[in-house]
This record gives structure tokens, sequence and C-alpha cells, in this order.
């Protein structure tokens, strides 16, 4: 999963401007509701909530490497960056926050080792294939550029909350591991093997001349069309779960970090737009009509696809 970047879009250059001033406004204000929310009973560091201090830098952070890329006109260190984004926030908040706990430590590992992963895989695409076609129009323009990397900033704040409240919840409000964090651990590690097969099968598809123009039905993508989406809400689940014992009042608006990525993931930017590109591209195809409606769109199914849908 990566940040949203928005479609473009017809009508005047002041039309996509003011709309990109809002998608700014917007972003900025949804953020800094979700850091006042999850302060609440939180760690502070010289009277500032340390939580409000991990959102800020989201999109400082953002906001730093919009400058150069803007110059360059490159997207090249985007996807990069929000990984790095995830990566340095944990890092710091693990040892910003008073006496942090065997569960802040735990919930920092899993969003470093989950982002560590995503963004070598991201970087690594990008520099095969030179650039992303998303920002092809974007790039050129400063404003809307400026406008996804502060979607970027409130991707990362929102998807990481949960990891990060209870990162740095008061030293008062914290628990001992129990079931919570076990369970947690078990559906972030079944998400992360998930992603990571899944993403690795479609890679080495992909790099295979004779599968050139076709689409992958094999391995774990003949259990569902998107095993990897699959893999990731379970990551973030898994991510909450583990954060569940520490929340207290305001800081449950923890619950939009797995909610944000399910809406994302199934209803906004990802099984959307992929699903529309392969009905344009393969939707006039019997075979991929069998794989289709044969193969679940999300959750992998335990059986084995159907003759029909598996046959090549």
């Amino acid at each position: 999963m990566t940040a949203p970047v928005p479609p473009t879009t017809n009508g005047s250059a002041d039309t996509q401007n003011r709309k990109a001033i809002v998608a700014v406004v917007v972003a900025l204000a949804i953020g800094a509701g979700v850091a006042v929310a999850g302060s609440h009973r939180g760690a502070q560091v010289g009277g500032i909530p340390v939580f409000a201090l991990a959102v800020a830098a989201a999109f400082v952070i953002q906001f730093l490497v919009f400058v150069p890329s803007a110059l360059r006109r490159t997207e090249r260190f985007f996807d990069l960056t929000g990984s790095l984004t995830f990566i340095s926030v944990s890092v710091a908040l693990a040892f910003l926050a008073p006496a942090q706990d065997a569960r802040g430590w735990i919930l920092a590992a899993m969003v470093v080792l989950w982002a560590a992963r995503l963004g070598s895989f991201l970087f690594a695409r990008v520099h095969r294939s030179g650039s992303d076609g998303r920002f092809d129009e974007i790039k050129t323009k400063p404003l809307r550029f400026f406008q996804v990397w502060c979607i970027q900033g409130l991707w990362v704040a929102l998807t990481a909350s949960a990891a990060w409240i209870a990162m740095s919840a008061d030293a008062t409000d914290r628990a001992p591991l129990d079931g919570f964090a076990v369970a947690g651990i078990v559906v972030w590690l079944l998400g992360m093997v998930l992603e990571v097969v899944a993403d690795l099968q479609k890679q080495a598809f992909r790099a295979d001349p004779a599968n050139k123009g076709e689409f992958i039905r094999t391995g774990l993508w003949s259990r569902s069309r998107h095993p990897n989406y699959f893999g990731e809400i379970l990551v973030w689940v898994g991510v909450f779960l583990v954060a569940v014992p520490v929340l207290q009042g305001w800081q449950w608006i923890a619950v939009l970090s797995p909610l944000f990525v399910i809406l994302l993931l199934t209803r906004v930017s990802g099984i959307p737009l992929l699903e529309k590109r392969a009905d344009e591209r393969w939707g006039d195809r019997a075979d991929y009509r069998a794989y289709r409606d044969g193969t679940p769109v999300l959750i992998p199914s335990l059986t084995a696809p159907s003759a029909k849908a598996a046959r090549r």
C-alpha cells in the first residue's frame, strides 16, 4: 500500500489549484484533530504531547522532501519518503516517550519492519521502471504536487496512529503483555507473510518474459485477486490489537488505523483502481472473466480454485 494519489482531473488550472488547496487544508485539519484526540492522557515532553509531535513530524518530513522533489520534478523518492517517515518517527517515539515498555518496543518493531520491507520493495520497483505514471502530470504543477505529499503525511499519521498512541501512553496507563498482544503479534505475522509472499510471487511472474501481457493467477493469486492487500489489512489489525489494552478515552481514535487501511484498500485507491484496470485490459478474455468470477476479490479461499478459473 502506498499513499493515495488523486487521479488527473479535468478543468482549468485555477480549478485544479483550488481543489488542491482544499485537499491540503482538509488533510492538515484531520491530522490536527487526530493529534489532539490521540494525545489525550498521553505522555508529554516539555509540555508538548509526544503523539502530537509524532503527527507533526509525519507532515514536516513530507514538506522537507517535497521542496527538492518539486525543484527536480521527480517522484523518485515519494514512496521511499513515506516508508522512512514510518521508520524514523516510530524509532524516535520509542526513545522519546518516557518509560517505554515492552508493548511499545513491539509496536515500534512491527511498524519499522513493515515499512522497511515495503519501502525497499517500492523503491526498487520505481528504480527499475524509471518513473511512476501516477505523477506524470502532477509533478509539473507545484501546488498539486504538494497536495500529494501532504496527503502522504496524513496517510502515515492515520495508518500508524494505533501504534504511536499506545507507544506514547502515559506510564500510569501502560499494561503488561497479555492475550491482546499475543493475538496481535500472530495476526501481524500472518499478514506480513501473506503480503511478502504475494508481492514476491507477482514480481517473479512479471520478470518472466513468457508472462508479458498476462495476469497472474498462480500461487496466492489463485486464491485471492488481491492477497497482498489482505495481508496488509491483517498487519494493521494486528498492530491495533496489540495497542488495545492501553487505549483510554479519546485515544480510541486509534481504531481509525485499521479502518482507514481497510477503507483505502477496498474503496478508494487499492482494489477499485486495480479491478478497473484489469477489466479494461483483459475484460474481453474468457479466461480472465472465469478467473475474476471464480476467485475471491480479497479474502483468500481455503479451497483450490476451480479448473475453469485455474486454466492457463
